[in-house]
């Protein structure tokens, strides 16, 4: 595994500005640079709330947007050997959530 990182990428309000469950403006900035990070041999999951027809239809509007995923909403299976398990935690080096704190913002 040391020879890719792993980002876990939200969706809503983050890659796409949407008002759930409707979809949005692609945020153009945060997709670019995550197409190039896969295209240098990391990879990306989809780490989201939606599900059923909701997360198909971010999947397919990813898909449109030319980002492709590794996993959505589970981990790599590399990650699910290497550990015996499917832990509910997703394993990665990053996380990218419109809903996220900084360690300074709550005082560590």
């Amino acid at each position: 595994m040391d020879e890719y990182k792993i980002i876990a990428v939200d969706f809503d309000g983050t890659l796409c500005y949407s008002d759930w469950p409707a979809l949005g403006d692609p945020n153009e900035r945060l997709i670019s640079y995550l197409r190039s990070w896969r295209d240098q041999g990391n990879k990306l999951i989809l780490w989201t709330c939606r599900a059923g027809k909701a997360l198909e239809d971010a999947v397919a509007w990813c898909r449109d947007q030319k980002l492709e995923f590794d996993a959505v909403n589970d981990n790599l299976p590399e990650i699910v050997e290497m550990y015996g398990n499917n832990s509910r935690k997703i394993s990665c080096d990053y996380y990218i959530d419109d809903r996220s704190l900084l360690p300074d913002a709550v005082g560590y």
